[in-house]
């Protein structure tokens, strides 16, 4: 029996899953976020979108490394355990398995019921127990599907794909036709706001937009030319997000200025309103609404089989019943578990807090998977690395204090929120001594 992974994956169908993996939700309901952070000033934002897409290529590059090094399943939590021993790998999986995981589906679930109500006619802001039924309604029924078999997740999410490039296109193509122009680099703050204070805040907030890299590490095995291809479709593929990124972005400030954007829950529906008028504008929100439930069966379809892993390894509390497969074959108790728990963090009805909440701990161990790659290049000179990174130690350089820098922000700036994470984190070292022992 052959257990290996075929090489089949070429640049072409790597570049695509790249950019298929990283847009997402981000780019329609972020502006928000960044252009509150900035008090309507549009620069600041825009400027954002290219540092984070700088910082993401760089990650992608680095963290490419080890996964071509270490070629296991189970992405970054394996990586960790490799470099660092079996206990900071048990904590990124329990930081993964108990909050981004559960956080990020929360708060796309969230940012779905706002818009579903805002398409119905409804203010969000005003019937936030709608908003809430929605979202774990929501959340229980994908983790429904989920439970049924993995088949279905693949439909689900190539629908979505077409769901998510539809409203993108057409925003960039009408908005600069119909759009009458507004300031895009200038103030790059507004009154009251500093370029030093705000920076954190929408880096964070660019952060989340371009996450999903990490997971395209784990395409070396099939790739037929890993050193080669793999760093071109990184780079590639991240800078065509990138692009449209920057595109859409100066299309919306085209259409709306950045202090309307601020105001709006959905930037992008806005925009879309302003350009086809009300049904338009409605007929694209539903190309979002599917984006955004592709992007959420994508996190209950991925999420689950982290808890599951670690509960095979009998190191989470009721790891039995965690590690057990359904007649369909899928770990229905895993999906569950983080259901419910994403269903107890969308009753905060808060989008940004807990994609901050969740970038922000995430970049904790992506810094760790970034260092490790220096740690890994001096214990294990002779170990065979695929793939390298190019520019070392440039590379790894750029994307350790980018990620310090947006850490070391959010616990001086969002101190609640970081410390909210870190404890939630930290929670895993007795859970881990319990379960140890307990084996």
């Amino acid at each position: 029996m052959n257990n290996e992974l075929k090489k089949t994956l070429g640049l072409s169908a790597a570049l695509s899953t790249v950019i298929g993996v990283v847009i997402g939700s981000g780019v329609f309901f972020k502006p928000q976020a960044i252009y509150t952070a900035t008090n309507g000033g549009p620069g600041l934002g825009m400027i954002a979108w290219v540092i984070g897409g700088i910082i993401t290529i760089t990650a992608g590059l680095t963290a490419a490394e080890v996964s071509a090094a270490i070629p296991k399943t189970g992405g970054m939590m394996v990586y960790i355990e490799e470099i660092y021993g079996k206990k900071l790998g048990f904590l990124t999986g329990w930081m993964q398995t108990v909050l981004f995981f559960p956080g990020t589906i929360a708060a796309l679930a969230v940012i779905f019921a706002k818009q579903i109500l805002e398409l119905l006619g409804y203010n969000p802001d005003a019937n936030m127990i709608m908003v809430l039924v929605i979202a774990i309604v929501t959340i229980l029924f994908i983790a429904f599907l989920n439970t049924v078999g993995s088949s279905l997740g693949g439909v689900i999410q190539t629908v979505a794909t077409v769901g998510k490039l539809v409203p993108l296109i057409v925003i960039i193509i009408f908005g600069f036709i119909k759009g009458n122009g507004n300031p895009i680099l200038q103030p790059l703050v507004g009154p009251g706001a500093t370029v030093g204070g705000a920076l954190g805040q929408v880096l964070i907030a660019t952060l989340f937009a371009y996450d999903g890299w990490i997971n395209v590490g784990a395409l070396a095995g099939e790739m037929k030319d890993p050193g080669k291809d793999l760093p071109k479709a990184i780079v590639g593929g991240i800078s065509i997000v990138m692009a449209v990124y920057i595109v859409i972005n100066l299309a919306y400030l085209w259409v709306a200025p950045a202090s309307e954007l601020a105001a709006a829950t959905a930037p992008a529906a806005l925009v879309a309103e302003r350009i086809f008028g009300n049904i338009g504008g409605k007929i694209v929100t539903v190309g979002i609404l599917i984006s955004v439930f592709g992007a959420l069966n994508g996190y209950l379809l991925t999420g689950p089989r982290v808890a599951y892993t670690l509960a095979v390894k009998k190191t989470l509390p009721f790891s039995n019943g965690l590690a057990k497969l359904n007649k369909g074959g899928v770990p229905s108790n895993s999906i569950w578990l983080i259901a419910i728990l994403a269903s107890l963090y969308a009753l905060t009805g808060q989008f940004n807090l807990l994609t901050d909440l969740t970038v922000f701990t995430i970049w904790i161990f992506y810094v760790l998977t970034f260092i490790g790659v220096i740690k890994l290049r001096k214990e294990k000179p002779d170990l065979e690395r695929p793939y390298k990174v190019p520019l070392y130690p440039i590379i790894p350089a750029i994307a350790i204090i980018g990620g310090l820098f947006v850490i070391i922000n959010q616990l001086l700036t969002a101190t609640l929120i970081a410390l909210g994470g870190i404890i939630l984190t930290l929670i895993g070292i007795p859970v881990y001594s319990i379960t140890s022992k307990n084996k």
